[in-house]
């Protein structure tokens, strides 16, 4: 019998997976077909941007298809009101790309889990203050993977999710310089790679991805 929350359980996904696709459109489009393909390749959390138009309906159309089996998170939050309507269309996750209390807020009074955009020193401990259960670090490539080990050093128990700039050559080490997951949108969803190649090239790039981190996993070296 599964004993944790929901709240616990989609970081736990999160962690366990090591990655959290996210999808970003400019058009109203049934995304169905691409979290079918994310989570055929493994995914078990994944996070769609609230400025994708209809992104509203799609949470439902997921939520509707694929229940507890995959936890959706609302990307670039940006206040309490478009939080609300993420988690009442069954969104589990709010997830911002910069520190905004009232996201984290609502998150908390909601019982779902945060993700929160940060990058600074000040503004990781602010936002773990704050309650947020896990710190997007945005954008991740202008710190480089071992930013992430130099924010482990002074903040041990924080969960971090690079974000920005990681690829299929660099995910990896992030995971080995101490995130415990990587994010990105490009990198699991790309349009014209889907027009190409159809919906398998997403579940293959989750599939490598998930491959990197678990790799990287085998092979940790101690943090300082």
């Amino acid at each position: 019998m599964n004993l944790m929350s929901r709240r616990e359980e989609a970081v736990y996904l999160t962690k366990t997976t090591g990655i959290l696709p996210a999808m970003k459109l400019k058009q109203a489009t049934d995304m169905l077909p691409y979290a079918q393909a994310m989570y055929d390749g493994g995914a078990r959390v994944i996070e769609i941007t609230m400025t994708t138009p209809g992104v509203l309906e799609n949470f439902r159309a997921i939520s509707a298809a694929f229940g507890d089996r995959l936890y959706l998170a609302a990307g670039t939050c940006l206040d309490a009101a478009s939080a609300l309507d993420a988690i009442q269309a069954g969104a589990r996750i709010l997830v911002s790309p910069a520190v905004v209390p009232e996201v984290i807020d609502v998150a908390n009074r909601y019982r779902v889990a945060c993700y929160s955009g940060a990058f600074t020193a000040t503004e990781v401990f602010t936002v773990m203050r704050l309650g947020a259960d896990m710190v997007k670090i945005f954008p991740a490539a202008l710190g480089g993977p071992a930013y992430m080990t130099n924010l482990k050093m002074v903040f041990p128990e924080v969960n971090l999710i690079p974000s920005g700039g990681i690829n299929l050559q660099t995910a990896g080490e992030f995971i080995r310089c101490g995130a415990c997951a990587v994010s990105g949108m490009r990198n699991f969803f790309d349009a014209e790679q889907v027009a190409q190649h159809g919906v398998g090239w997403i579940t293959r790039q989750t599939q490598k991805y998930l491959q990197l981190v678990a790799e990287a996993r085998d092979n940790l070296p101690p943090l300082p």
